[in-house]
C-alpha cells in the first residue's frame, strides 16, 4: 500500500469524534485507507445487496452486530442507518467507534447534516497527490503526469489510462449519475462532461456551456453541482478585494484530476499536448488539484481563490492564510522568462503581499527573494511554503 498523507488526519478525527466520515470520488482509495488506519475494525460493504437489505430492514439489529464499531463502506446506500448511529453516538460518546465512507457528497452529507451534525468528523480523500507517490513510481515527465493523472488504480494495475478512464466514466455515469439525478439522456450528460473538461482552467460561463451542449441554463447549473458532488471538479471563486479595479465575478472550473480531464477532452498523447491548446490548462489544473489535496489531507482551511480584473491582469491561484494572501502563477513552459513575474509583482504591490511563488514545468528551483520558482516535481514543497508561512522564514 502507498502511504496516504490523509492517514494522520483520519486518526486525529477518530480521537475527536464518535463517528468519522471518509468521502471522495470512486477509486480514490477510501476503503484501502480506512482499513489500513483501523485494521481491527470489522469491514462491511453496503454495496452488497444482501447486507444492504439487512441494514435497511433491521438497522438496529444490523448495527448490534458491531458493539465495538465497524467500517461501513458506501454508507449513503442505506440512509436510515444515520439516525441509529446518532443514538449510538449519543449513548456511548466513545470516540472513533464507527467509520463511514461514501463516494457521493449528496447522500452522505444529507445523512450527516440531518442526523450526525456535531457527532462526525469529515475527511475528503482525493486521488494520490504527487508527493504521495514513491520516487520510483512518479512519472518522469510532466506530460506523462498530465495524461495519466493520479487515480490509485493506475499505479497498482497494469492497465492503460485510456482503457481505465473509459471504464471509469461509463461506470460513473451509469451508477452515480442515475442515483443522484434523474438524467434521462445520459448521452447529453456525457457531452456536458466532455465540454467541461475542455474548459478546465477557464472561467465558468453557464449560459455559453448550456448553449454549446443544447441544454437549459438551469440544467447546466444542476449538472455542475453533480460534478462537484462526485468530486470530479472544484470551482475556484474569485478574490473580491478591490484594488481600484473592476473584478471578474465568475468562478473558474477545474477538474480534480488532470488525466481524467485530458482523456475527456480527447488528449491522448504527449504530441497532442505539444501541438494543442490544453497543455497550459491541464498544467494549471494539476497545480490547483495538488493544492486542494494538500489542504484537505491536513484538515487545513481551504481558502483558495484566483484573481482577475477587467484590464486583463490575472493571478492563477491565491492561498489565504490568516491575514496573508500568497499569489501563485502556473507556467507550463520549461524555461523561466522574466515577463512571467509581471503579474505577480503587480498583485503583490496592490495587495501588499510579502511573498509570491511561481510553479513551472522545468527541472530546477530558483531561490528568489520574494518570488521563488518551484519546479513541477517540487509541487508539495510549494504548497507547504504557501500554507505554512513559518516555512518561508
Amino acid at each position: 500500500m502507498i502511504s496516504r498523507h490523509a492517514a494522520a488526519a483520519l486518526a486525529k478525527l477518530a480521537g475527536w469524534y464518535p463517528i468519522v466520515a471518509l468521502t471522495g470520488p470512486r477509486q480514490s482509495g477510501k476503503t484501502t485507507l480506512s482499513r489500513a488506519v483501523f485494521p481491527d475494525k470489522p469491514y462491511v460493504s453496503l454495496e452488497d445487496p444482501d447486507i444492504r437489505e439487512f441494514a435497511t430492514a433491521d438497522p438496529r439489529g444490523f448495527l448490534g452486530q458491531y458493539p465495538d464499531g465497524a467500517i461501513l463502506d458506501e454508507a449513503q446506500r442505506c440512509p436510515d442507518l444515520f439516525s441509529y448511529l446518532q443514538g449510538i453516538a449519543d449513548k456511548s460518546r466513545r470516540k472513533g467507534r464507527f467509520v463511514v465512507t461514501g463516494s457521493q457528497q449528496f447522500g452522505l452529507h444529507a445523512g450527516i447534516s440531518q442526523s450526525l451534525a456535531g457527532r462526525v468528523g469529515l475527511l475528503h480523500l482525493l486521488p494520490f497527490s504527487f508527493g504521495e507517490l514513491p520516487q520510483k513510481r512518479r512519472p518522469a515527465k510532466v506530460e506523462e503526469l498530465l495524461l495519466t493523472g493520479l487515480y490509485p488504480p493506475l499505479y497498482d494495475r497494469d492497465v492503460p489510462p485510456q482503457v481505465w478512464f473509459a471504464d471509469y466514466v461509463a461506470t460513473y455515469i451509469e451508477r452515480d449519475v442515475r442515483q443522484m439525478l434523474n438524467v434521462r439522456d445520459l448521452g447529453a450528460f456525457q457531452r456536458f462532461l466532455r465540454m467541461c473538461a475542455a474548459r478546465t482552467g477557464q472561467l465558468l460561463n453557464l449560459s455559453m456551456l448550456a448553449a454549446d451542449c443544447g441544454i437549459t441554463h438551469n440544467t447546466a447549473k444542476s449538472w455542475i453541482s453533480i460534478l462537484e458532488a462526485s468530486y470530479l471538479i472544484v470551482l475556484l471563486q474569485p478574490y473580491h478585494v478591490n484594488f481600484g479595479k473592476r473584478l471578474v465575478k465568475s468562478a473558474k472550473l477545474y477538474f480534480l484530476d488532470p488525466g481524467l480531464a485530458a482523456w475527456l477532452a480527447g488528449v491522448r498523447s504527449a504530441n497532442d499536448l505539444a501541438l494543442g491548446t490544453m497543455r497550459g490548462a491541464l498544467f494549471e489544473t494539476w497545480v490547483v488539484s495538488e493544492f486542494v489535496k494538500f489542504s484537505r489531507n491536513r484538515l487545513l482551511a481551504e481558502k483558495m481563490y484566483f484573481w482577475r480584473d477587467s484590464a486583463g491582469n490575472e493571478i492563477d491561484l491565491l492561498v489565504e492564510r490568516g491575514n496573508e494572501i500568497v499569489p501563485f502563477e502556473c507556467k507550463s513552459g520549461q524555461t523561466v522568462a522574466g515577463d512571467w513575474f509581471k503579474g505577480l509583482e503587480k498583485f503583490m504591490g496592490w495587495a501588499k503581499s510579502r511573498r509570491g511563488g511561481l510553479i513551472y514545468s522545468g527541472r530546477n528551483d530558483q531561490s528568489r527573494v520574494r518570488c521563488p520558482v518551484f519546479a513541477w516535481r517540487h509541487i508539495e514543497k510549494a504548497a507547504s511554503w504557501a500554507f505554512y508561512p513559518e516555512s518561508s522564514d
